[in-house]
């Protein structure tokens, strides 16, 4: 016998009894996204390299480590995109929804990176990712915040923390970046190999180093807060004003500065501590020089990604995770002359509403039964030759063994499920 083959390392089928949860998520998330006015727009999953080298920084582990590219049949090299953010802005400048326009958009999907699979952390990841365009004051960073705010309330999740930042503007970034040059290289043999790397080409990823031997080196680095240019100090100044308005309690972190290159200003993460190491389970911030830097004209953007995995794994450790819900009737054929029978009416209650499994593949009336009983289905419905001649219809009950079977005009059948369910 051939080997069978099996799924790639880190990429996880999705199985029926956990996709009622997904679809939960997803269309919570779509109910909330379309209450504040947002728009879903669909992106490929194969964007040209060159777009995520641009966009997200040479210098980081994802594109130096984690992307997935090749060459295609032209010699062009191609990416599976390990992040949403990209992708939208490249839509937007090829289609002309972004110059001199305001956009509130949205998406969901798979993304790649290949990294060392652990819980919370795959190679193939989905993300709900939320993408604004046009706007430039700190109140659509509040009401991306108050989003992902309203969807935990949705979702019935409490206890997340939020925590927010601002990395400022290019220009008080590259003073900043000098100082925190001279604050690693006074301490360089201390530094991780990741660490020496990142020192001369993006010295604020090593603040975001999860190695415990330098946290006490990044705690005593200076502060980007303390280099802040006013107008991006206002900018969260007013930031701040509005969440707490809004009641939404949050904690300044000068530490928080994401992992990806185009961020500017606004950054935010909302993080739990019941999911170890990942416990960020939604981030964002401002990226206004990134629609430029892809070659649209100059655009403010603001936008945040969470990870439908973990907060999947978030709301289950709650016990809040999503079951399937029950076909509401199983329909029995007893005997060959039935089964034309069954097939209709299972199509006339499909047509009133109601969520009706058909019985295929033949089988005694025992086997039937173990059939409707393993589908889960509330209701047995029986159809034999006596249910034919006088046009009702045999209810079993199977979630309540109390309750004796009763036979019912086929004409009330759809009434009286209702009234069952009820």
């Amino acid at each position: 016998m051939a080997k069978a083959i099996q799924s790639i390392r880190g990429m996880h089928d999705i199985l029926p009894s956990d996709t009622p949860a997904w679809r939960h998520l997803e269309e919570t998330a779509r109910q909330v996204l379309e209450a504040y006015g947002y728009s879903e727009i669909r992106m490929p999953v194969v964007e040209q390299t060159d777009l995520f080298a641009r966009s997200i920084g040479e210098v980081t582990d994802i594109v130096e480590k984690e992307m997935y590219s090749f060459e295609d049949r032209n010699g062009d090299s191609l990416t599976l995109r390990p992040e949403g953010t990209a992708g939208c802005v490249r839509a937007g400048i090829e289609h002309g929804l972004l110059h001199n326009q305001q956009q509130r958009l949205w998406y969901a999907g798979p993304m790649f990176r290949h990294e060392r699979p652990q819980k919370g952390r795959y190679r193939q990841f989905h993300q709900i990712g939320v993408e604004t365009f046009g706007i430039e004051g700190p109140d659509i960073d509040a009401e991306l915040i108050l989003i992902s705010a309203r969807l935990w309330r949705e979702l019935g999740l409490d206890g997340l923390r939020l925590e927010i930042n601002s990395l400022g503007s290019s220009e008080a970034r590259a003073a900043y970046r000098e100082h925190l040059v001279r604050h690693f290289q006074a301490h360089e043999d201390r530094l991780d190999e990741d660490s020496r790397r990142r020192l001369h080409g993006n010295p604020m990823r090593i603040l975001d180093s999860k190695n415990p031997d330098l946290r006490e080196l990044i705690a005593a680095a200076p502060t980007l807060t303390d280099h802040l240019d006013q107008a991006s100090r206002e900018h969260f100044e007013g930031l701040q004003r509005s969440l707490t308005a809004a009641g939404i309690a949050f904690t300044v972190n000068p530490r928080l500065v994401r992992g990806l290159d185009y961020y500017g200003r606004t950054v935010f993460e909302w993080i739990t501590d019941e999911l170890g190491a990942q416990g960020t389970v939604c981030a964002g911030g401002r990226y206004d020089g990134l629609v430029e830097q892809l070659g649209g004209r100059a655009t403010t953007a603001a936008g945040f990604a969470l990870g439908m995995e973990r907060l999947l794994a978030l709301l289950e450790t709650r016990g809040l995770k999503t079951a399937a819900a029950a076909p509401h009737a199983y329909v029995i054929a007893a005997g060959d002359a039935a089964e034309l029978a069954a097939l209709e009416l299972a199509e006339q209650l499909r047509d009133a509403g109601l969520k009706v499994v058909g019985n295929c593949g033949g089988g005694g009336f025992k086997a039937q039964m173990k059939r409707a009983d393993r589908s889960g289905a509330v209701l047995a419905l029986m159809l034999g030759e006596e249910e034919i001649a006088s046009g009702s219809v045999t209810i079993k009950y199977l979630r309540d063994a109390e309750r004796p079977q009763a036979t019912v005009p086929r004409d009330t059948l759809p009434e009286t499920i209702r009234q069952h369910l009820s």
